[in-house]
């Protein structure tokens, strides 16, 4: 799984009761199951508000922001993360407490190890706005060498999950915590290597980051990197204006809602695969 593999693999047609959608299926970077390729951001989020009908699923289906402490198992290990509901009243502060991206973004991970589709264990993942830290932990519990990442102010409770559930020695994988300010250079052990995999769960929620966020993953990514992203679907503006700038530079697919976990997976939650585009020509 060292070589890209960025083919056109099928291309279906989805009967709508208007018109057809033409849907072009590829296989991109290191996940091993055909993705929905993005072509056009305004159909996609047409398609996304329309078929999938977010505003009718339940939010926070997979969390209780409200309490201090979230348990979940993956890989064979009970993971505990502390919350920090009070720090929600803080302007900016999104980090503090769990998302359903999350929980969907970890449990796909699991689920997509368990059934071959991913290979993590010996890898270099990298994760943007770790936030309280799960999906990093769960990439480290499949036995990755993870890189957790946020701004200098959330590294205190980011810590302190990552030393709680990663300190047994029967753990594959290992997890460090580093700053990492989207729009700026990274600290160099980031970069060298480059990782095998960058993740990144609700980090698409305003326009005024999207830039940022685009040029750090442009950083971060190189000729073997696949990029893994969820998000909640709130606001289809920010998500369209994400998609138009990362598509200049990356091959985007969406990934069905049938390859999430049975369990954990959520109409209000998109997980997009990402590679750049120079690998495919």
């Amino acid at each position: 799984m060292n070589k890209k593999d960025v083919t056109v693999a099928e291309a279906t047609i989805v009967e709508g009761e208007e018109e057809e959608v033409e849907e072009v299926r590829v296989k991109l970077g290191c996940y091993g199951e055909t993705v929905k390729l993005v072509e056009d951001p305004s159909e996609e989020i047409m398609l996304l508000w329309g078929l999938q009908q977010p505003i009718f699923s339940k939010p926070n289906a997979f969390v209780h922001q409200s309490s201090l402490t979230l348990h979940l198992d993956a890989f064979g290990h009970s993971i505990s993360i502390l919350q920090s509901p009070s720090s929600l009243m803080t302007p900016g502060v999104t980090g503090s407490v769990m998302w359903d991206s999350g929980i969907v973004l970890g449990k796909f991970l699991e689920h997509a190890v368990d059934a071959e589709r991913l290979l993590l264990q010996g890898r270099k993942v990298v994760e943007l706005g770790s936030g309280c830290g799960l999906v990093g932990c769960i990439a480290a519990l499949s036995g990755a060498q993870v890189t957790l990442t946020d701004l200098p102010d959330r590294l205190r409770l980011l810590k302190k999950n990552v030393d709680a559930n990663l300190e047994s020695s029967d753990i594959l994988g290992s997890g460090t915590v580093s700053e990492l300010i989207w729009g700026e250079d990274p600290d160099p052990d980031i970069l060298d290597p480059l990782p095998d995999f960058v993740l990144g769960s609700d980090v698409i929620y305003s326009e005024e980051a999207v830039a940022d966020l685009v040029f750090t993953l442009e950083q971060l990514c190189g000729e073997h990197t696949t990029v893994i992203l969820s998000g909640e679907l709130r606001n289809d503006a920010v998500l369209e204006y994400f998609l138009e700038a990362a598509m200049k530079e990356f091959t985007i697919g969406q990934v069905d809602q049938t390859e999430l976990h049975p369990e954990y997976r959520s109409f209000r939650v998109v997980i997009y695969i990402l590679v750049k585009k120079d690998i495919q020509e």
